[in-house]
């Protein structure tokens, strides 16, 4: 039996690691440990329990105004200690988290093979996003399996001289997650807020979007609920308190605006199914929102998802104020192009990518003993 250990510290990475969690503890070959860092606290707590997971190991690293070496030098010393205990024959991580950089360069020192999930996502502009880039880069030179989510990310992972045949591509486990949680009887106190109205769904977090941009995002946001009537706007607000205090600000006392704490994944994906459209700086929703039919307007000035792009189910406007609001009315106003963003093919799997990874781990970890 191999021992693998799954470790991430935020709520997109638990969204999309919890589906691979349960789908290797079904496998009889592995023993499976969860440790999460703790880098998003409530709203991972919020996921975990949605998914019925107890970590083995919560390191609980988050502190007030953690800042990115709180973060490492916390996450690096505690894994550190863990790995050294339970010594796993594969640490999996996923994406491109500061907890996901540090698990595996924790695993490097300690000659503890790392497996990537969702690798090969690129922008190459190593501040944006900031610092996601560099994290995901450096997890993938060090990774033995590479789980890139599409065809595309895997010839990136190839350009960089990766092994081909330790590149699989499989999907992304963020539908596999959403596939669980779509809810057709889906109701919820918002959903009568939002009455007959077409609901735009915000959500904004990013470190680079901090100060000017987002201040330009939620300006935006107002002016789009003036120019166009019949639409409300849902958002979701971080936890990081400069991101609250600008919301509260700008946003605050628009009732076609609602401000609500973070939602737990299942009422997160059902309100993304029945959004007319999202606005988002975030990445996983770029995978997401398509696979239930919703167009995502990108509100950054690049995407490591260029396939959303050119299959026609993303458009990245970045964070000016008029870009923002053009491109929103644009989409609200025109049926037909709305129409196309909104059929377009999904590029980012079938909801089959957990149970993929589980398939190719047990063929090949089971290859060697101890």
């Amino acid at each position: 039996m191999k021992k693998v250990m799954l470790v991430f510290g935020t709520r997109p990475e638990a969204i999309k690691m919890c589906p691979l969690v349960l789908e290797l503890k079904e496998r009889k070959k592995f023993n499976v440990l969860v440790t999460v860092t703790g880098q998003h606290k409530e709203m991972l707590e919020q996921v975990l329990e949605r998914f019925q997971i107890t970590p083995d190991y919560d390191l609980a690293i988050m502190q007030p105004h953690q800042t990115l070496f709180d973060v490492t030098r916390k996450a690096l010393s505690s894994l550190h200690d863990v790995f050294s205990i339970e010594k796993p024959d594969l640490v999996l991580v996923h994406g491109d988290t500061t907890t996901s950089f540090v698990a595996a360069l924790a695993a490097f020192y300690l000659h503890i093979p790392v497996g990537h999930v969702e690798a090969g996502l690129r922008t190459y502009d190593i501040h944006s996003p900031f610092p996601e880039e560099f994290n995901r880069q450096a997890t993938g030179i060090i990774a033995k399996y590479n789980f890139a989510p599409t065809e595309d990310s895997r010839q990136n992972l190839i350009r960089e001289g990766k092994d081909p045949n330790n590149i699989y591509v499989t999907g992304n486990t963020s539908i596999d997650a959403l596939k669980q949680m779509i809810n057709p009887e889906f109701h919820h106190e918002y959903l009568d807020w939002i009455e007959d109205n077409r609901l735009i769904l915000l959500t904004a977090h990013r470190r680079e979007n901090l100060g000017q941009p987002l201040v330009n995002i939620f300006k935006a946001i107002v002016r789009i609920t003036e120019q166009v009537k019949d639409i409300k706007v849902l958002y979701p607000i971080h936890l990081n308190p400069l991101i609250r205090q600008t919301a509260n600000e700008i946003l605050k006392d628009n009732d076609r605006i609602k401000l609500v704490e973070p939602l737990d994944v299942l009422n997160f994906h059902n309100f993304i199914a029945r959004s007319h459209l999202i606005l988002t700086d975030s990445g996983g929703i770029q995978e997401e929102a398509p696979a239930l039919g919703k167009p995502v307007l990108v509100l950054r000035d690049t995407t490591e998802r260029p396939e959303g792009v050119l299959a026609g189910t993303l458009k990245v406007i970045g964070t000016n104020e008029d870009d923002i609001v053009d491109a929103c009315v644009e989409l609200l106003n025109d049926n037909d192009l709305y129409r196309n963003m909104s059929t377009a093919k999904n590029p980012y799997g079938d909801g089959t990518a957990s149970k993929q990874i589980a398939d190719i781990l047990e063929i090949d970890l089971m290859k060697s003993t101890k």
